[in-house]
């Protein structure tokens, strides 16, 4: 999406939440009235749909094989041969989670106007409005919901904050209280975000989140869980539990927004100290699920298996949330939990490692370092690592978790 003066889009404004949840119980969105559109079916999937129809994807998902694979925990197989077939190799390095935007490289700008369904904005008046034409401000760079055109499920898109500022694939305060907004807006248990870092197979070095609607549970929300601590402002973070990844579960907040920082807090922390992760946002924004992995890196080491290998599995957000995107027609009518299991387990860092880092994560929380909400748009561009000696200087944590190697999947 370049920038082009006069150009104009749909735009929805959300009102900015103070709660997810009322006290009781009732959702914000039925405590403010109906909004003038309805987010998710007649918005997004309207016009998700309308792009089916002009033809703007590679394949139709929707003829895709998929299937709730019998045991506890309900993992669920798709057959995506075309995913496979369609994949945009990787352009960057596997093993920094921090690297400079490239505007050589594939990114979002680049990407066909029809492409982006509508701008995505917080209200200036406080009430969720929605114009069906509205200019795009090149000045103030918008944030968007376009298509995935190799998508994963019914609804695929990507939630890009700012497309214009041209920001890397790093998390911020901002851009995750937007994700945050946006499940809250659809409002709808079904349909989840998802965010990969780079070197935990995010393709394409652009700030973006992953979203799609899927009428099942994730494996990873029925895992059961066990309370760590609870922070101030009633943030509670508990460990998942007897799941083949480990991870954490962040939930509660008295706003949204302190619900909102001690997840975003925890992200820079992973980023800072070069620690590839996965964000699951699920039940319309409330609960959270972080996963930081080492797949990548056992991969280069010549740690994985030889099967699991030439399954050509990458398990990035979906995957580890037990939605296993398969290339391979064997694989898929031999899916089955042990073999699910088995690929995520390989992710998972190990017990003794994940207690490490989330040494690391809580005091990042606790001390909120250089990740004010106030941060300018100058400062972040600061902030921004711009040479590979910059990332190189970034503090590691106790030991290097990546080392080189390649890695290749669609968005």
């Amino acid at each position: 999406m370049k920038k082009k003066h006069g150009a104009k889009l749909p735009l929805y404004a959300f009102k900015k939440l103070e709660k997810l949840v009322s006290d009781n119980g009732s959702s914000d969105h039925e405590e403010r009235g109906e909004p003038p559109v309805a987010f998710l079916d007649s918005l997004l999937l309207g016009e998700w749909e309308d792009r089916v129809q002009r033809g703007l994807f590679r394949y139709d998902v929707t003829a895709c094989e998929t299937k709730v694979i019998p045991g506890r925990y309900g993992f669920i197989a798709q057959l995506n041969e075309g995913r496979h077939l369609k994949k945009r190799p990787t352009e960057f390095r596997v093993d920094k989670v921090l690297q400079p935007f490239d505007e050589s490289k594939f990114n979002f700008t680049k990407v066909g106007q029809e492409e982006v369904l509508f701008q995505f904005e917080a209200s200036e008046d406080g009430d969720v409005q929605f114009f069906p034409s509205a200019p795009i401000d090149v000045e103030n760079s918008p944030s968007v919901v376009a298509i995935n055109v190799s998508p994963i499920e019914y609804g695929h898109v990507l939630l890009i904050p700012r497309i214009l500022d041209c920001l890397p694939q790093r998390i911020d305060r901002e851009s995750f209280l937007l994700a945050l907004h946006m499940a809250a807006e659809a409002d709808n248990p079904f349909f989840r975000l998802g965010y990969n870092s780079l070197g935990a197979f995010a393709t394409i070095n652009h700030l973006h989140f992953q979203a799609y609607y899927l009428a099942v549970p994730f494996p990873i929300e029925k895992a059961p869980t066990k309370k760590i601590t609870t922070l101030d402002g009633d943030v509670k973070i508990s460990e998942l539990l007897n799941y083949p990844v480990r991870g954490l579960v962040f939930e509660g907040g008295n706003n949204v927004e302190h619900l909102s920082n001690a997840v975003s807090d925890a992200c820079i922390c992973l980023q800072d100290n070069n620690i590839p992760y996965n964000v699951l946002i699920a039940d319309s924004g409330k609960r959270i699920f972080l996963v930081p992995q080492c797949y990548a890196e056992k991969q280069a080491l010549g740690e994985v298996s030889a099967e699991l290998l030439d399954t050509q599995v990458n398990p990035a957000v979906w995957e580890i949330s037990g939605h296993m995107v398969l290339k391979r027609k064997k694989d898929y009518e031999e899916a089955s939990e042990e073999n699910a299991w088995r690929l995520l387990a390989v992710v998972s860092l190990s017990e003794e490692r994940f207690q490490e880092v989330n040494a690391l994560i809580f005091e990042a929380i606790a001390s909120g370092v250089d990740v004010s909400q106030n941060t300018t748009k100058e400062q972040e561009a600061e902030a921004k690592p711009q040479t590979d000696e910059e990332v190189d200087a970034i503090k590691n944590a106790s030991r290097p978790t990546m080392v080189s190697g390649t890695q290749e999947c669609p968005v």
